[in-house]
């Protein structure tokens, strides 16, 4: 009986969902309509639909919820800034077309993990920083402390400096006492 309620409501869901996109003027991006292919340092796309092909030579990807779901709802833009689709879940993509979309939102989206924070200094509202991360030794500069740092879903720190660089400290746990008591007074 559970099962198939949870049948019946994921047609609904699916109903929903293409009734809505239909509504809004979404086009979802799949497998069976869109191909994407490494053009040299880029990507590109082929698509199909109604029977007409388009082949966009580069494409961006941008995430909706950068956050809460880094690899649902990703907007899929061409040369010109256009979005011609969103991609539902990137798992819905054959695992070759999933390392091309990953890759390509990772190098848009490289936030370092940072892991310990040696000195935290601060002077007229800007701060200082010098810190182990994932990818070495990084030290980089916030203009305003308090506004540049979130807290997203309560383990989970975003800083992005004064260049518009991303940093991640997740959990805030993993974090050794000395460097929790630097991090503490802004959170």
């Amino acid at each position: 009986m559970i099962e198939i309620m949870d049948t019946a409501n994921e047609k609904v869901s699916a109903q929903a969902t293409v009734a809505l996109s239909e509504a809004a003027g979404i086009s979802f991006l799949t497998p069976e309509n869109c191909r994407f292919e490494r053009r040299g340092d880029f990507t590109g796309a082929k698509l199909s639909s109604g029977g007409e092909a388009k082949d966009c030579d580069r494409v961006w990807f941008h995430r909706s919820f950068p956050y809460k779901l880094p690899w649902e709802y990703i907007s899929v833009q061409d040369g010109d800034g256009e979005e011609i689709g969103l991609i539902r879940r990137i798992d819905d993509f054959p695992p070759e077309q999933r390392e091309i979309i990953r890759y390509e939102l990772d190098r848009k989206y490289y936030t370092p993990r940072i892991t310990k924070i040696h000195s935290l200094k601060e002077m007229h509202g800007t701060s200082f920083w010098k810190c182990d991360t994932d990818a070495g030794e990084l030290e980089f500069t916030l203009q305003d402390t308090s506004r540049s740092i979130s807290v997203i879903d309560g383990d989970k720190v975003i800083i992005v400096d004064a260049n518009g660089n991303r940093y991640e400290i997740s959990p805030i746990s993993a974090l050794d006492k000395k460097s929790m008591r630097k991090l503490e007074i802004y959170l």
